[in-house]
C-alpha cells in the first residue's frame, strides 16, 4: 500500500481497537493541555499575533479557548504554541518528540474552516483524520531521526502528518498530495533541539511551526506549487519506516506524561514518587542532597533556579524539588508563583544531576533515572534504574488520564470541562465534530494573578 492509498482510502475502524482508543486518549489530552494553556503568556501573545498578521481569508478559523475567527494559518501558528507552552503532551521514542500538539490544533483547525464553507466533517471523520495525522507525523520523526545527525525540535517531521491528515479531508488528488509533503519538508522547522532545551524559551518544540508548515503547504500545492519529492517519505533509504503503514502502528508506543515538565526529568520524578510512597518519613526537612543519575539529554535540563515558566518546565532539579515540597506537578507548580517560592528552591539547590554512562547507552529506547538521597541523619536511600510513568510499558489508567484532563481543564469550570470531556468520549458517533467540540472555540477568562507564562 502506498502511503497516498493509505491516506485516502483508511477508516478509523480499520485500526485495531488499542490503536483507537490511543488517538482518543491523545485527543482529549491534547484539549486538555490547551485548555490548561489558555491562559499563559505565550498562548496570549500567540493570539494577538495571529489576530495581528493573519486575518481571515479564504481559510478562517476561530481560536481555540480564545474564539477569534482568523486566518487558518494564523489558526494554526497560535494552536501549535499554545499546545506546546505547557509540556504535559504525549509523545513518542523512536521520533524522540511529540507529533499530536502539531497534529491537532491544525486538524481542528481546518476542519472549523472547513465547516465555517459548509462543508460538514463528522466526527467519525475527524478521527480518522487524526490517526492519519498522528501515525504519518511518527513513522515520518522516526526517519529524520534515523537519517540525520541533528537532533530537530518535534516541528521538523510533525507538519508532515498535518499533510497526511489534511490531504484526506480536503481530497487531494496523488499529485497535489507529493507536492504538498515536498513542501512541507522542504520549509519544514528542522530546529535544533537542544539549543532550546540548554536555553528554554517560548519556541519550545516548533509544534506551532509545524503546524503552519503543514497546513501552509497543503494550500500552496492547492494552488499549483510544486514541491515533490519528500526525501524523509520517499527516499529508498527510509523505506523501512513506511512499507508497513497500515499494518504496524507507531501510535501504539505512544507514551502520556503525569506531569508538565520535559518528559527527560519524567524517570527522576516516578523514581522519587515510588520512594515517597515507600518511605513514609522521607520528606522535605529530613533531606541533605538528592543526586539524580541519568542520560546526558536529561542532564543537559538541569534548571535548578528557573526564571520563568519556559526554563520551569525544560528543568529537572527544580520540578523534582516541587513533586517533594508540594507533593504534586501540575500547571500551578510550573507557570505560576511556584517558581519563586523559596521552599522549593531551597531544596532544588540541594540536587545534583550528573550523566551515568549505564543510562546513556539505554537512551533513546529508554529513558531512564536513579535517585541517591542522602539524609540528614546519615541514611542513604538509592532507588532502582527508572522509567517515568506513562510509558506504553507503564501506562496511565483510564482514570488516571481522565484525572489529568480534570485538573488541566480546570479553568474552564467543571460544567464546561465535563461538556468538553464527554463530548470528545462520543466523538465518533457525532454527525459534526464541530458542532460536538463547539465548546473548545469559546473563550477561557484570564487568569487573574501570578505568573502564568
Amino acid at each position: 500500500m502506498s502511503l497516498f492509498e493509505f491516506c485516502r482510502d483508511f477508516d478509523f475502524l480499520d485500526a485495531p481497537f488499542k490503536t483507537r482508543a490511543i488517538v482518543q486518549d491523545s485527543l482529549l489530552d491534547i484539549v486538555g493541555v490547551m485548555a490548561g494553556a489558555a491562559s499563559n503568556d505565550t498562548s496570549i501573545a500567540m493570539r494577538r499575533f495571529a489576530e495581528q498578521h493573519y486575518p481571515a481569508g479564504a481559510y478562517s478559523s476561530r481560536l481555540i479557548f480564545a474564539g477569534q475567527r482568523v486566518n487558518v494559518l494564523g489558526a494554526a501558528w497560535a494552536g501549535g504554541f499554545s499546545a506546546d507552552s505547557l509540556d504535559a503532551h504525549e509523545g513518542h521514542f523512536k521520533s524522540k518528540g511529540h507529533a499530536g500538539a502539531t497534529v491537532v490544533p491544525a486538524v481542528l483547525a481546518l476542519a472549523d474552516a472547513l465547516h465555517h464553507q459548509s462543508q460538514s466533517i463528522s466526527g467519525h471523520e475527524l478521527l480518522t483524520a487524526l490517526c492519519i495525522g498522528y501515525e504519518t507525523a511518527l513513522r515520518a520523526g522516526s526517519a529524520l531521526m534515523a537519517t540525520s545527525p541533528t537532533y530537530h525540535a518535534s516541528g521538523g517531521f510533525s507538519a508532515l502528518g498535518v499533510v497526511c491528515a489534511g490531504a484526506r479531508l480536503l481530497g487531494f488528488d496523488e499529485p497535489s498530495f507529493r507536492h504538498a509533503l515536498g513542501i512541507a519538508e522542504y520549509f519544514s522547522a528542522r530546529c535544533p533541539m537542544m539549543r532550546v532545551v540548554q536555553a528554554p524559551t517560548m519556541l519550545r518544540d516548533a509544534h506551532g511551526a509545524g503546524a503552519f508548515a503543514g497546513l501552509n503547504a497543503l494550500l500552496m500545492a492547492r494552488e499549483g506549487i510544486t514541491g515533490a519529492p519528500a526525501e524523509t517519505v520517499e527516499d529508498v533509504t527510509v523505506a523501512e519506516y513506511w512499507n508497513d503503514i497500515g499494518a504496524r502502528w507507531e501510535i501504539d508506543s505512544q507514551y502520556f506524561k503525569p506531569w508538565p515538565v520535559c518528559r527527560w526529568a519524567q524517570p527522576a520524578l516516578t523514581a522519587m514518587l515510588d520512594l515517597l510512597r515507600e518511605t513514609p518519613e522521607l520528606d522535605t526537612d529530613s533531606i541533605e542532597t538528592v543526586r539524580v543519575e541519568t542520560f546526558y539529554e536529561s542532564m543537559c535540563l538541569q534548571g535548578h533556579v528557573p526564571s520563568d515558566a519556559d526554563q520551569a518546565q525544560y528543568a529537572l532539579a527544580f520540578p523534582l524539588a516541587a513533586l517533594i515540597v508540594r507533593g504534586k506537578v501540575g500547571p500551578e507548580e510550573v507557570t505560576g508563583a511556584a517558581i519563586f517560592a523559596e521552599d522549593i528552591l531551597a531544596l532544588s539547590r540541594r540536587i545534583e544531576v550528573v550523566e551515568a554512562a549505564d543510562i546513556s547507552a539505554r537512551f533513546p529506547a529508554e529513558i531512564l533515572s536513579r535517585l541517591t538521597i542522602t539524609l540528614k541523619n546519615g541514611a542513604v536511600l538509592v532507588s532502582p534504574v527508572t522509567a517515568a510513568r506513562g510509558d506504553p510499558e507503564t501506562a496511565l489508567s483510564a482514570e488516571e488520564l481522565s484525572q489529568k484532563f480534570d485538573l488541566f481543564a480546570s479553568g474552564l469550570g467543571v460544567e464546561r470541562s465535563a461538556e468538553v470531556k464527554t463530548a470528545i468520549k462520543h466523538i465518533a458517533q457525532s454527525s459534526c465534530a464541530i458542532t460536538a467540540l463547539e465548546l473548545i472555540f469559546h473563550e477561557v477568562p484570564p487568569l487573574q494573578s501570578g505568573l502564568h507564562r
